[in-house]
């Protein structure tokens, strides 16, 4: 029996779509998305963001599924399926290296999450004062130890979902965790709506502000809307490839990439529902990044009656945003594991995950006991490095590897992936964007690795 007919399958359309979008939906949609929103006037920085989701990131989303739906395979023998070519052999790696080093520092973050969820549903949090939550975020960093124990709790629970396989274990929990943190979603932004800060957090985050725009600069808010559309799908390294090899040819999937980009934007642009009004109705500069979740919010669900309810809700639903998307990365490795080196499910699963038990190590300790490790100076820390080695080249590199890859002669062929992409009910792909692809989107792609190198450099 082929290889081909043993290989894994989703049971349902509804887990590929669910799956696909827990995989997307991530700590960066749930707290970038909003901030990055009100700091560039609103509705002008979504329409920017909207028009480069589908003219970036969407077109390169149905590649990687078409890709994988029609190898069968991950990364790590695609290239090598669909094409003659070897030199497209050399770029597999990425499908590895990628997804293992964001692991080793989103796994850390993830358990930074579930602390807080633990600690706001005992009361530790709520006991504390302002000056006393900042302190105990403070506090939590320089602990490694605690921090590697709620890491290995993270890693524990992603074992477990993935030990169980691709249909009893990572789509039955994917559909439970991406069905329960969307209502989650929408009760936590129903509550939002009855606070009486509602009028100036929504004019914050969407009422459309030119002196923002002019501010932090034109240029800036481009380029950051379409760094925020292209790496919010996480296209580039494999993990999408790996869900299209799962998929049956049932439904084409210029339509699926479109449902999960919408889902994926959707939770993003309800997390700045939850957020704004609360930080208006009690007084508080909305801030960004690490300060927003794990300072601003402790202090503002103080404030608020039932705050231990609401906010031990909203951090289980980050748990369950930064879970899902471990669930799919972890399971994109195991799979490039099990391709690229033959190895059975069991040996990949207790191999990747045993390797990773050590290396999240230095993103913890890069906090604490290796904080003199500044790898762009001062300030910088280890996981800053990780992210860069992620976000500003995997990613965009393998986009641009994958795009030339399916719209030339030398790779796959424009007319071999609009066949594949075309399979099945359902929307087409546009195949007048041809030249667009082949020729102006890579261009678009270099402007995005550019930029992320100068900001560093």
């Amino acid at each position: 029996m082929s290889e081909k007919t043993t290989r894994d399958q989703l049971a349902s359309r509804l887990g590929f779509l669910l799956l696909s979008a827990g995989c997307a939906v991530g700590l960066g949609n749930v707290w970038r998305f909003p901030y990055i929103v009100g700091k560039y006037g609103g509705l002008i920085f979504l329409l920017a963001y909207f028009f480069f989701l589908l003219a970036v990131s969407l077109p390169i989303m149905v590649m990687e599924f078409s890709a994988g739906r029609a190898s069968q395979k991950t990364m790590a023998r695609c290239y090598h399926e669909l094409s003659p070519v070897k030199a497209w052999r050399s770029v597999s790696w990425f499908g590895y290296v990628g997804p293992f080093v964001l692991m080793m520092f989103y796994i850390p973050i993830a358990g930074w999450l579930l602390s807080y969820c633990y600690n706001t549903a005992v009361g530790t949090l709520g006991k504390l004062s302002p000056q006393q939550v900042g302190d105990y975020f403070g506090n939590m960093l320089a602990n490694p130890l605690s921090m590697y124990f709620w890491g290995l709790i993270v890693t524990g629970i992603c074992y477990v979902i993935c030990a169980k396989g691709v249909q009893k274990g990572i789509e039955r929990y994917a559909k439970l965790m991406m069905s329960g943190l969307l209502i989650i979603l929408l009760v936590l932004a129903g509550h939002s709506l009855t606070l009486s800060g509602l009028k100036e957090g929504m004019e914050f985050y969407l009422a459309p502000n030119w002196s923002k725009i002019q501010e932090a600069g034109f240029f800036n808010m481009i380029n950051d809307a379409m760094n925020q559309a292209f790496f919010t799908l996480s296209v580039g390294m494999g993990g999408m490839m790996i869900f299209g090899s799962y998929l049956n040819k049932n439904q084409s999937l210029t339509g699926e990439a479109l449902y999960i980009g919408a889902l994926d934007t959707f939770v993003a642009f309800m997390a700045g529902i939850i957020i704004f009004p609360a930080c208006f109705t009690f007084g508080v500069e909305p801030g960004a990044g690490p300060s927003l979740i794990f300072i601003t919010l402790p202090n503002i669900f103080n404030e608020m009656s039932g705050g231990i309810f609401w906010g031990t809700l909203f951090f289980i639903f980050m748990g369950f945003a930064a879970l899902t998307t471990v669930i799919g990365v972890m399971e994109s490795i195991i799979a490039y594991s099990m391709d690229a080196l033959h190895w059975s499910r069991k040996k990949s699963l207790n191999v990747n995950f045993g390797a990773m038990v050590f290396c999240i190590l230095p993103c913890i300790l890069g906090f604490n006991v290796w904080d003199n490790i500044n790898p762009f100076g001062e300030g910088s820390v280890i996981l800053d490095l990780l992210d860069f080695i992620v976000s500003n080249n995997i990613l965009p590199l393998g986009g641009l590897i994958l795009l030339l890859f399916c719209t030339h002669k030398c790779g796959w062929g424009f007319e071999n992936f609009c066949k594949e992409a075309d399979t099945g009910n359902g929307m087409k792909f546009p195949k007048f964007l041809y030249f667009y692809l082949a020729y102006i989107l890579p261009f678009i792609i270099g402007i995005i690795i550019l930029q992320g190198y100068s900001r560093f450099f």
